[in-house]
């Protein structure tokens, strides 16, 4: 799950699209509604008058992505003007299972005579090559995102307006399946492992928020680091950078749940501390992570 917030008119539902036509497969957008509080506001829902199963966009677009080995793109947009946390609430357990062959989605109470192939009893398996990415509006009109959401999600922030630009000269289009992606990965886990330093760094800023702010992090959120640092090193970046952009964003946002003047009393210390860990200049979306909570409350 990737989730894009930040202010409107940024790119949040653009990007993902863009970069569906790169891969040659179109990205599915599913337009959020107010009134979603369930699966079936999602999936579709047996219509007894006329006989048949309506589904929606979301679910044709699951099961066509299950007959390929290609990645699928689904933007659910405007997650948050319904609580994500009710209507994507079977999605968010299911991506959680590590045997893919247990990720069984119940689409109907049972199956019926002409049901498609592979749907067996009303019920499908999710497939592993469909990445689900929310864009998220932040003001008045929108629910806040829990942590349950936010544990699960990889965040990018799009806060500010960037300068428009063409792409120049003639490129290629990719189509990458999820086993050729799987390949990637293990091979940048293989190489690029988190070095017992950066552990110990981990483990320091662990101690110190448990200690001052009773704020900590379970074994998801480790996992999650342990897999996207060595990525961003393959995709270019060091290992410095990468911590700093996924404990800004997994653990430091944690902060925002405390009490405020406990955190504006020792928000100078947590800095210190980050900057004796990384190195001053280092870490700064982190450094700015803590500032922004401890000036708004």
């Amino acid at each position: 799950i990737i989730l894009l917030q930040g202010m409107s008119g940024t790119g949040k539902t653009s990007l993902p699209v863009a970069f569906g036509k790169f891969i040659s497969k179109p990205t599915t957008v599913v337009p959020v509604q107010p009134t979603w509080k369930e699966r079936s506001d999602l999936l579709g829902y047996y219509n007894e008058f006329t006989g048949k199963f309506s589904e929606t966009p979301l679910l044709t677009s699951l099961y066509r992505a299950g007959t390929s080995d290609s990645i699928q793109f689904v933007v659910l947009d405007e997650v948050n003007i319904a609580r994500v946390e009710y209507y994507f609430a079977e999605f968010l357990s299911l991506l959680e299972l590590p045997d893919q062959n247990s990720r069984i989605l119940q689409v109907a109470s049972s199956g019926m005579d002409k049901d498609p192939k592979r749907m067996i009893n009303g019920a499908m398996l999710l497939p592993e090559n469909v990445w689900f990415i929310g864009t998220a509006n932040n003001d008045d009109s929108t629910f806040s995102i829990s942590d349950k959401v936010y544990d699960r999600a990889s965040v990018l922030d799009l806060d500010s307006r960037a300068a428009p630009f063409r792409a120049e000269g003639e490129y290629s289009r990719e189509n990458i399946s999820l086993q050729r992606l799987n390949r990637l990965n293990a091979e940048a886990l293989r190489r690029y492992e988190l070095t017992e330093r950066d552990l110990k760094k981990i483990d320091t800023l662990d101690r110190f928020l448990r200690e001052a702010f009773q704020v900590s992090f379970g074994n998801r959120i480790m996992r999650q680091i342990k897999v996207f640092v060595p990525t961003y090193v393959a995709c270019g970046g060091d290992s410095l950078e990468a911590l700093d952009v996924i404990l800004s964003k997994k653990v430091l946002r944690k902060l925002s749940g405390c009490n405020p003047v406990l955190v504006k009393a020792r928000s100078g210390e947590l800095i210190d501390l980050i900057e004796n860990l990384f190195g001053k200049g280092k870490a700064n979306d982190c450094v700015m992570a803590v500032k922004r909570i401890a000036e708004n409350g």
